[in-house]
């Protein structure tokens, strides 16, 4: 895959990604909305209700003292005693005493026959007023003053149309009678708040929730502990209405928690949605990845084979030339020239041989079909084998091995022939990136149970980024021309396996224009 290609595709999995994580965002928050004008809604219902149900509780109370007055009497008023209705009631607080008094009187009119249509000159028709007078008396009073001339405090006299007597009468004489009694009398904290409790069970809203009682935009002593006015979280409505379908209270409720309460509805929602979202970030991570992967394997095998060609070109091209040479007339009976070349001829493909091998060794690894046979063996005869393989080449460069073997324990489990190419694999990388005459320290030492081996040469050294994948296959760390050095990134992917089939550790230390230090550890039997 090239780069553009990749890019492409990682782009459009990017906004595939963003656009899901969006999509959801989006139905949460408009789940959520819809939940909060669900809860606008039945809360509003709920106040309303609750409104109508403490109405209905006064109305109730006020005619359960209406029909025991009526009981007590011994006889059910006829309708004209239910003409003339007296309420007296004594406030024990303010010593003040209210006389509320209702009458219904029957008003004959005279209206013109031609207004109906019909013959006579004039038709009567009867309508009945209610007239209802609240008389409050800042002294003390007893029945029989109520028809003397005892001037009262504060007189208020209203008049209205009745159309069905007994309803309306008994309406308008309680509501005006309420009127006049303070809100403490009219309702409590308690009443409110079995009421609230009730409806909001019976609407499915599980909050917290305070309540309160305003007059004329000012707190009244009916409402909860901690009752707060809050514009974002209070809903109200009217309360007590009088007859003039006016109302000074306001009846409040508020939920302090109403953003938990909405959220926890939507945190199943929510978990599922994230939980997803998460699924399918790890697996855009994982395909990314994968796809990054084989982007970057892609690009190593076409550097192996570009470096594999190159290097089989080089020796193919030597044996040509050699077989050119040998036949040449004049070097053909040249037996000494003759062998030169045969020789150059058979390392050559020594050489070309020993880089299928290394391929096929490590594609063996990898399948686990290399068989890798342990014995006990002195880790320091595996060293010196190693050394003396390289030391011709050394010689070719004009370049110096140290060898300063300090440990004392030295046998090691391992595989004497892997071993010992792991080691090699070593050396001619140091002797490779050396670019002046190479100058090589091999040591060895004891570290608890461990033997040490350490490979330090003055090369060129490797970067930061490279230390981190220079033991992947196929990895060459390029410095310009991809051919610079020899090589097809297999050498150290064989070492690392070797060694980790050893039960051993490989690392590298290096700083560039510094050299390297290859270090490998092993543990030792007894």
């Amino acid at each position: 895959m090239n780069k553009t290609l990749f890019r492409f595709v990682v782009v459009l999995m990017t906004i595939a990604l963003l656009g899901i994580i969006a999509v959801q965002g989006y139905l949460i928050n408009a789940s959520f909305k819809n939940k909060e004008e669900q809860f606008k809604y039945q809360v509003k219902q709920v106040v309303a209700n609750v409104a109508k149900s403490v109405e209905e509780q006064e109305t109730y109370t006020f005619l359960s003292r209406f029909n025991q007055l009526k009981d007590s009497i011994g006889k059910t008023p006829q309708r004209s005693e239910l003409m003339k209705f007296f309420y007296v009631e004594k406030n024990e607080l303010t010593n003040e005493t209210i006389i509320y008094s209702s009458s219904i009187i029957p008003e004959d009119y005279s209206v013109s026959a031609s207004f109906f249509d019909k013959n006579n000159d004039s038709t009567r028709i009867k309508n009945y007023v209610a007239k209802r007078v609240t008389e409050v008396y800042n002294q003390n009073i007893v029945n029989s003053d109520v028809s003397s001339n005892v001037i009262p405090s504060e007189k208020i006299t209203k008049t209205g149309v009745v159309d069905v007597l007994d309803k309306a009468t008994f309406q308008i004489n309680f509501k005006d009678i309420a009127a006049t009694r303070s809100i403490t009398q009219r309702v409590s904290p308690e009443q409110l708040k079995n009421f609230f409790e009730k409806e909001l069970r019976e609407y499915g809203i599980k909050t917290p929730f305070e309540f309160g009682i305003y007059s004329n935009g000012l707190a009244t002593k009916v409402k909860s502990e901690n009752f707060k006015y809050d514009k974002k979280t209070t809903f109200d409505t009217p309360i007590f209405t009088d007859n003039d379908g006016v109302s000074k209270y306001q009846l409040l409720v508020s939920f302090p928690k109403k953003k938990s309460f909405l959220i926890s509805d939507l945190i199943g929602i929510a978990t599922l949605a994230f939980l997803f979202t998460a699924i399918i970030i790890v697996a855009y991570y994982t395909a990314l990845n994968q796809l990054n992967k084989q982007r970057h394997i892609s690009e190593i095998k076409t550097d192996f084979i570009n470096n594999m060609t190159h290097e089989f070109k080089t020796p193919i091209a030597t044996i040509n030339l050699a077989l050119d040479a040998i036949k040449n007339p004049k070097i053909i009976d040249d037996k000494e020239k003759v062998f030169r070349y045969l020789q150059m001829i058979k390392d050559e493909n020594k050489r070309m041989h020993a880089q299928v091998e290394n391929v096929l060794r490590i594609s063996k690894l990898e399948r686990r079909e290399l068989d890798i046979k342990k014995e006990s063996c002195n880790m320091h005869d595996i060293i010196e084998e190693a050394v003396e393989h390289v030391s011709l080449i050394i010689e070719d460069r004009e370049g110096t091995i140290n060898v300063d073997l300090k440990a004392v324990k030295t046998t090691v489990l391992l595989n004497d022939v892997h071993f010992t190419n792991v080691l090699v694999n070593i050396l001619e990388n140091a002797i490779k990136y050396s670019p002046e005459k190479p100058v090589i320290n091999v040591t060895s030492e004891n570290i608890k149970n461990f033997i040490v081996i350490k490979v330090k040469d003055q090369g060129q050294g490797i970067s930061k980024a490279a230390q981190k994948k220079i033991f992947d296959k196929f990895y060459r760390e390029h410095t310009g021309d991809i051919h610079n050095v020899k090589g097809h990134g297999l050498g150290l992917a064989y070492v690392k396996r070797i060694v980790d089939d050893h039960h051993g550790e490989v690392m590298v230390e290096s700083e560039k224009g510094k050299g390297s230090t290859f270090i490998i550890k092993l543990p030792l039997i007894y």
